[in-house]
């Protein structure tokens, strides 16, 4: 140790001590509530492993690919989320926080017999404050997101002493991967590399210190160059920024700030071959509305919406900006050029179903109200001012038409009311291009709103070249239910081997699902040609997986 460094090591010492001392006494921790209908929820703990699975039901496809099907998902560490009380008022945690944990099943087939070998594994994403916390072996950053305006303002400012930034490092929506390396994400926030084999996290991406700020949770290949698109989005200036990384990740081509007057949380950036599509619509974090008492994070319901078309390597005054009714697309599903227009598909929503409801009062009823199915409450009449919630979350399949040379803009559902969707996915060889299908997860509208948590009971296929069978201009759509009390989540596409001659639906959908009936835990993979009630292969897992957010699948290198 340097001797002339020792005497400011003690002092950070005793400093740190006294502001845990500070927050002990002023913050009292509270585990959030959870209902039997939220049981699955849950976090879990690490299994080790790897450990062998195999199937309850059916085969593993011959032609399936060797690799790994890897779902990212919030596991909060000591028992769950958390609130805190003190004389400032409440905080608490918003239902998508909770740190990162993937769940990996490994494919690998013997070259000889064909016999596949499955295993499972679990492990948490080791951020930088997954570490901090762990290593005190009790909760240590204040919730800074939801509740009263003087206990976030204090969490925001003490959690910096304490620990150098607001908030905690979640990596626990999405895993990607990039010039053959893995990286888990979440967009308050840099990537972490991920040990394909091992789970283990080996550190932050920065793009060798290029991009120092938040990194969107959807990166987009773009189409030819196999350039990394992304966007990160910041409370205080530079607001929204878009950067295009090298194909080889070494180093960023591009980066501009798009100069927005507001600060979005744009949840996913589109792509085309030759643009960046930017979803901006008004859920908007903010610091000045925070301090003046108001929440961090709002939907404003009167608030404008647009769509930008931005060309690959443009800068602010180069988008083109389009009106569009206002809305919340948190998911896009495709976006593709036709001609002089730009077509973008997402999953829409009238409000957005984040953070939650103002200080976090009523959150179940407010929760269960906007999860009621619209095609219930079709025809029905607003009893109270608070029934304007009821069936907000209901999530259509959307499609806007903007035309590069006149700026008009032709806007159309493409799905009705029967079902709410969300967690799209197209087969990635069609990222950006014209596509005729996509997949989706179908929300269980009843048992979201007895739960007031997402639960999503089928599968969707969407046509979008075939209409419907009722001629009122909606597409087809094949709906997949699951049984009673079955639930899935991180589904994602694979493709067939063989080149650009296979058809675009020609593959399987694979998901993580759960029986709350049983308590048990599987992955099913599906036929996504022929998506009929059952499975090819229902895989038993060694430990329930609580449900979580996206998931994909990953060749294995040799």
């Amino acid at each position: 140790m340097n001797i002339i460094n020792f005497p400011g090591i003690i002092i950070k010492k005793i400093s740190s001590r006294m502001l845990d001392s500070l927050v002990d006494s002023l913050f009292q921790f509270d585990d959030q509530p959870l209902l039997p209908s939220q049981k699955n929820f849950v976090p879990v703990e690490e299994i080790g492993g790897p450990v062998e699975v195999s199937c309850d039901e059916g085969r593993i496809p011959i032609d399936f690919p060797e690799g790994v099907y890897i779902r990212n998902g919030s596991n909060p560490l000591f028992g769950g989320l958390k609130s805190t009380k003190s004389f400032l008022g409440r905080s608490s945690h918003i239902w998508v926080e909770g740190e990162g944990m993937l769940h990996a099943i490994y494919f690998r087939k013997d070259p000889i017999n064909g016999d596949w070998t499955v295993s499972y594994k679990n492990k948490y994403v080791e951020t930088k404050t997954f570490k901090q916390e762990t290593e005190r072996n009790r909760p240590g950053f204040l919730p800074a997101v939801e509740g009263d305006s003087p206990s976030v303002l204090a969490s925001h400012f003490l959690n910096l002493l304490r620990f150098g930034m607001i908030n905690k490092l979640l990596s626990n929506t999405n895993i990607f991967e990039h010039s053959g390396k893995l990286y888990a994400v979440s967009e308050n926030h840099l990537p972490q590399e991920i040990d394909v084999l091992t789970l283990q996290t080996r550190g932050e991406w920065d793009v060798n210190g290029a991009w120092m700020r938040p990194f969107t949770s959807h990166p987009k290949k773009a189409p030819g160059s196999g350039e990394l698109v992304i966007m990160g989005v910041e409370a205080i200036k530079p607001f929204f920024e878009v950067g295009v990384i090298s194909a080889d990740g070494d180093r960023m081509v591009h980066k501009v700030d798009l100069k927005l007057s507001r600060s979005p949380l744009i949840h996913e950036i589109g792509i085309t071959q030759k643009y960046n599509i930017i979803m901006d619509y008004p859920l908007l974090l903010s610091i000045k509305r925070l301090m003046n008492g108001g929440p961090l994070m709002k939907y404003d319901n009167e608030g404008y919406a647009r769509i930008g078309v931005m060309p690959r390597y443009g800068d602010a005054d180069s988008v083109k900006w389009f009106d569009v009714k206002t809305q919340c697309t948190l998911h896009i599903i495709n976006c593709f050029e036709d001609g002089n227009k730009v077509v973008v598909r997402g999953c829409r929503a009238e409000t957005a179903v984040l953070p939650g409801p103002e200080r976090g009062e009523r959150k179940h009823e407010w929760f269960s109200r906007g999860f009621k199915n619209m095609e219930l409450l079709n025809g029905g009449e607003k009893v109270d001012d608070s029934s304007q919630m009821d069936g907000m979350f209901f999530t259509r399949a959307y499609e806007w038409r903007l035309n590069m040379e006149t700026g008009g803009v032709e806007e159309r559902y493409l799905s009705g009311t029967d079902f709410s969707i969300d967690f799209p996915m197209v087969n990635p060889r069609f990222t950006g291009l014209k596509h005729k299908y996509a997949y989706a997860q179908v929300i269980d509208s009843l048992a979201s709103s007895i739960s007031g948590n997402m639960k999503y009971g089928g599968l969707a296929k969407l046509h979008f070249e075939e209409a419907n069978n009722n001629n009122n201009g909606l597409i087809k759509m094949e709906i997949l239910k699951f049984g009673e009390g079955t639930f899935c989540s991180g589904s994602t596409f694979i493709s067939k081997g063989g080149g650009d001659h296979i058809d675009e639906d020609d593959g399987w959908i694979v998901c993580f699902v759960h029986n709350e009936l049983t308590d048990l835990s599987q992955v099913h993979i599906y036929d996504a040609q022929n998506m009929d009630s059952e499975p090819i292969s229902r895989i038993a897992l060694p430990q329930r997986v609580p449900y979580g957010f996206h998931g994909a699948f990953f060749s294995i290198p040799n």
